[in-house]
């Protein structure tokens, strides 16, 4: 799987708005901003036990969305399909690749 914080922040792009508005602060400081449990928990006024824990429940629910909806998988799978078919495109030849164009320009049509 990606880098915790990595993964943190592709959840939070997808999810982080189904989390309370104190958990988005606190993944947005803890692994956007790069801050410290001892800073967010000092902005906060909460001790780093406080901070940790939410920081824990917020990634949990963020797991669990991903768990039940797959949102951030089939968005890395799309990406992976895409870097193929650009790949694949690259090795055709000049006419074929106007044939490719206009159904995909047929595809994004309808």
């Amino acid at each position: 799987m990606l880098e915790k914080t990595t993964q943190m922040n592709l959840l939070y792009d997808f999810y982080g708005m189904m989390l309370t508005e104190k958990q988005r602060d606190m993944v947005e400081l803890y692994y956007l901003d790069d801050l410290s449990l001892a800073e967010i928990a000092e902005q906060f006024e909460i001790s780093r036990q406080a901070v940790h824990d939410n920081l824990r429940r917020a990634s949990a629910q963020l797991m669990e969305y991903e768990e039940k909806l797959r949102l951030v998988e089939r968005h890395l799978r799309r990406q992976d399909v895409g870097q193929q078919v650009l790949a694949l495109l690259g090795d055709l030849p000049e006419s074929q690749l106007s044939q490719v164009e206009l159904l995909m320009r047929e595809l994004i049509e309808e």
